[in-house]
């Protein structure tokens, strides 16, 4: 199983790329809006953000599974990324993070943010040698998210449809080509820690 743990991100000094995958309706709707209105988009539920490309497309067969045919790029502020960071808990109770059972069920339920650590996936959709990131951002978290956090939206679905139709056509070289350049974001010691993250 992989161990380690990193964010891999496309950003910039401003902003950090997450990915979510959506229907029409609500994609068109937060297009349209410049932000998730609700409705269609309901905060009443957690809304899972994750910053790495092709675990989306792990995640939605390339925009193929039903309600998940459209891929959003929503570009957010490092302060926003970073807070949902400090505000966490892990899914799933790991005994290198925390003293015993109890104490992590105590910060979960306090917690905004749930964090979850997968392996990540490269074009072939195979599982690589290290996990990567996703948010859930339960109502309280989501909506500073949708407020406040948010600096851009962008369909990303003809991208995703450019990459898989080069390598559906055996051109792998430029399918590569196309995938955003995603690097290791930096971390303070203090939020590795909290997360789990080990680079």
């Amino acid at each position: 199983m992989p161990k380690e743990k990193e964010i891999r991100a496309f950003y910039t000094d401003s902003f950090i790329r997450v990915y979510q995958a959506y229907n029409d309706s609500i994609a068109d709707s937060a297009l349209h809006n410049k932000r998730f209105a609700s409705p269609p988009f309901k905060l009443e539920r957690t809304t899972w953000i994750k910053p790495s490309f092709l675990w989306m497309m792990y995640r939605s067969n390339w925009a193929t599974k039903e309600n998940q045919q459209r891929i959003l790029a929503i570009d957010i502020s490092h302060q926003g990324f970073l807070w949902a960071l400090t505000h966490s808990s892990l899914s799933h109770f790991d005994s290198t993070l925390y003293h015993n059972l109890e104490e992590w069920e105590k910060i979960k339920r306090a917690s905004p943010v749930i964090i979850q650590w997968d392996p990540e996936r490269d074009i072939l959709l195979n599982k690589l040698n290290y996990r990567t990131i996703q948010i859930g951002l339960t109502p309280n978290a989501a909506k500073c998210y949708v407020e406040q956090w948010i600096t851009n939206i962008s369909d990303v679905t003809p991208l995703v449809r450019n990459i898989k139709s080069a390598f559906d056509n055996n051109n792998q070289l430029h399918a590569n080509s196309l995938l955003p350049i995603e690097k290791v974001f930096p971390l303070s010691n203090p939020v590795k820690q909290k997360i789990g993250a080990t680079i």
